[in-house]
């Protein structure tokens, strides 16, 4: 039987949000009302893509808003490089957007960087640390504490989340007053630094084959890049969220920890990721100044698949000569 909440329809909800979810679309809906007041806020202003999954559907990533979208969903249309287009991104600034998301079946989360109206200047530097497969949350754990000695070596701070799927998210607040191309520049630099302190647990190659089991430090989460919300739900067994954590408790945590189901009892009334995070702060010059001597990561990586079609190319030519 339907509902209503905040002006929004709430059909279906006894329905599994989906295999293996242990979760119901209530469950969902439930979770994001009881914490809209910690992750609208850093939602808010950011163009969003979500994460949906429909009946009988493979899940599918929406960035942007479809045609039956509520005239009072706040959107903002961004040239997507990607796509060659005008995409129109929603702006989830209140509970009814909310709502009307997590009724659309949206379970992940995925804000800009970068708010609209300052698309130029991101308002963090993110680390994304993604352990190798079977490598363990423990590993990437490991390679936060690598990321946050270089960030003090730097005078410079941040806070962390579990990603709610198997990694860990380091993110360091900005003052706003440096450009994209500079802030992605120093991301590199923390991410070389990182690599640099224990090249044996982790690495900055782009190239899958070429990380040896090791922790990826992806520095390319940055300009208009997304990474998940905190307090996101994640599309994986359990319906697991992205969930903040001190520093001290990092090395006591697993992302299975903190489900929709188990996140709210932890959080009580309390907000961790606005507590956790530092005051916004002035990028390292150093940083910036060092990343930019550091190649960008995916254009080595289209360089790499470019040589390896060439060499396969060659090797094919020669063997029917």
């Amino acid at each position: 039987m339907g509902e209503e909440r905040a002006g929004v329809a709430l059909t279906n909800l006894n329905q599994s949000l989906f295999e293996g979810a242990e979760a119901t679309k209530r469950d969902l809906v439930d979770y994001l009302d009881a914490v809209r007041e910690r992750i609208l806020p850093v939602l808010r202003d950011r163009p969003l893509s979500v994460i949906r999954v429909l009946r009988g559907q493979k899940p599918f990533m929406q960035k942007n808003v479809p045609k039956y979208t509520p005239d009072w969903v706040k959107t903002v249309s961004l040239w997507a490089e990607s796509s060659h287009r005008e995409v129109s991104y929603a702006l989830c600034n209140d509970r009814q957007t909310l709502l009307w998301f997590a009724n659309q079946r949206a379970v992940e989360y995925h804000p800009t960087l970068v708010v609209a109206e300052r698309w130029a200047y991101p308002s963090h530097l993110i680390l994304d640390l993604d352990p190798p497969e079977g490598g363990g949350f423990a590993r990437a754990v490991t390679a936060a504490h690598l990321v946050r000695a270089v960030l003090e070596q730097a005078g410079m701070a941040g806070a962390v989340k579990t990603s709610g799927a198997k990694g860990v998210h380091v993110f360091v607040p900005l003052d706003g007053e440096t450009g994209a191309e500079d802030v992605a520049a120093a991301t590199r630099a923390v991410a070389a630094r990182a690599e640099r302190l224990d090249p044996e647990v982790a690495t900055t190659a782009f190239i899958r084959e070429d990380r040896a089991g090791k922790v990826f430090l992806d520095s390319t989460r940055a300009g208009g890049a997304t990474v998940v919300a905190a307090y996101s739900p994640r599309l994986r067994p359990g319906t697991p969220v992205s969930f903040p954590v001190p520093w001290a408790d990092l090395d006591r945590v697993t992302p299975a920890d903190f489900t929709v189901r188990t996140a709210l009892p932890l959080l009580a009334e309390a907000d961790p990721w606005a507590e956790l995070m530092p005051p916004p702060q002035k990028l390292d010059p150093g940083l910036v100044e060092e990343g930019h001597t550091i190649p960008i990561p995916r254009l080595l990586a289209l360089q790499y698949g470019r040589e390896r079609k060439k060499r396969k190319q060659q090797s094919g030519d020669l063997r029917t000569e």
